[in-house]
């Protein structure tokens, strides 16, 4: 890992949080995800689990966590498995965590070496009745692949097929959507490399540039800040590129009079930050661009004014939406005949914004969280609305991460310029 070591009490603390969840007279059994093959012998860049991730901090592959509150031997009660180190292997693909090292990243004591782990599971398996295991749920995912977890769900009830199994989804649903301060300070480190890193672009678009010259920068900064990378594939897009949602080729040039759209953000720590702001090539927005601009900033800041815990997704996506009719009306984009024969299903504001304004943000981008539910104190959020005009060849989105608090929320990205004016008075520099 290229980040400094984190504080373990994330991990006690999220393990603590997940074993109160558990029933009596059970255990719970997390893995981490496969090394994925690719193309020859090459195998893609491993990535780990994020539940395992999430209770334990480990990031090596083959690892296993076991926990067992009422195991009669306080000892066991967590197990953190890891691959035995081995001297051959080691020479070739460097070196593997020793325990005394694994027991320091997680806070786990003890230490199990995956070759011998099976003779004492069988023992512990026989102490309980019921067994949590992962299943690696995420309502944003479809996926015909079967990853590890499920082929682990099969094997253990091939083997012991009279116990009561329980999926330990809904318990990380709702714990891991809701961050403790010391989650929301590593996120802020990855959040503080992204703003660095903006205003560093800020300094080095002009007209002429490549789409990938500026994701370049992005890499060079974010890794020389420690960051492990981007969490996410940069979207850097110019002009009507900009449109396209998910746009990831990044190998256009940025023209003269266009306004360039960055999708960007640092991961540190196993937290991701998820920022978008929308630059003008040549450092001034023209009249109608910084009306367009002002705009969408006014949804964002509209949008960010109404989280708050109790607040429910769904409802908060309808209220941006009722403000953006408005906004658009005011800005020539829709008239008041589009208004008034819209039908519900496909509200007239959707030709111009068609996307959600917000998601859940942590370890994974888009992490887990409620969309049915009130939010509640701790939760992490995106804040995300856009304007994409196919008539005039342009796409603006303006993006921050905040944090519920028990009245309201804090923007974590509040240092990041935001305003057009703040825009080109550091791009004028």
């Amino acid at each position: 890992m290229k980040y400094l070591p984190l504080n373990p009490g994330i991990f006690i603390k999220n393990r603590q949080r997940f074993v109160k969840e558990m029933i009596p007279d059970s255990l719970a059994i997390f893995v981490s995800n496969d090394e994925v093959p690719s193309n020859g012998d090459a195998i893609y860049t491993f990535k780990q689990n994020s539940d395992l991730f999430w209770l334990t901090g480990i990031t090596q592959e083959d690892s296993m966590l076991i926990l067992f509150p009422g195991h009669p031997d306080p000892k066991y009660r967590e197990v953190l498995v890891v691959v035995r180190p081995n001297e051959l292997k080691e020479k070739w693909d460097g070196t593997r965590l020793r325990s005394e090292e694994a027991s320091r990243i997680s806070g786990i004591s003890t230490i199990v070496w995956l070759d011998a782990l099976d003779a004492q599971l069988q023992v512990w398996i026989h102490l309980v009745g019921n067994i949590y295991l992962d299943s690696n749920e995420n309502d944003r995912k479809s996926s015909l692949i079967q990853t590890r977890e499920y082929r682990f769900i099969e094997e253990m009830k091939k083997r012991y097929p009279l116990h009561a199994y329980h999926r330990a989804a809904p318990i990380l649903k709702q714990l891991r959507s809701v961050k403790t301060p010391m989650e929301v300070e590593v996120l802020q480190q990855a959040v503080d490399i992204t703003a660095s890193t903006f205003e560093r672009l800020l300094k080095f678009i002009r007209p002429g540039v490549m789409e990938y010259e500026v994701e370049a920068e992005i890499w060079h900064s974010f890794l020389r800040q420690r960051a492990t990378g981007p969490a996410y594939n940069s979207i850097i897009a110019s002009g009507d590129r900009a449109r396209t949602l998910h746009y990831v080729s990044n190998n256009q040039v940025c023209a003269d009079g266009e306004l360039l759209l960055m999708d960007f953000g640092a991961e540190y720590g196993g937290y991701c930050a998820d920022l978008t702001r929308t630059v003008p090539v040549n450092g001034r927005f023209t009249k109608r661009q910084k009306q367009v601009y002002n705009a969408c900033l006014h949804l964002h800041n509209y949008a960010k004014s109404l989280l708050k815990p109790g607040v429910i997704m769904n409802e908060y996506h309808k209220m941006v939406g009722l403000e953006a009719t408005k906004v658009f009306l005011g800005i020539g984009l829709l008239t008041k005949s589009d208004i008034s024969n819209q039908s519900p299903e496909s509200p007239a504001y959707t030709r111009y914004l068609y996307h959600g304004i917000s998601h859940h943000l942590g370890i994974d981008v888009h992490d887990l969280g409620t969309r049915t539910e009130p939010l509640r104190a701790g939760m992490v959020l995106t804040v995300e609305p856009g304007i994409y005009i196919q008539e005039e060849q342009m796409g603006i989105r303006i993006e921050n991460n905040v944090w519920i608090t028990r009245t309201g929320n804090k923007d974590l990205m509040s240092q990041i310029p935001i305003t057009a004016e703040d825009i080109e008075r550091v791009m004028k520099k």
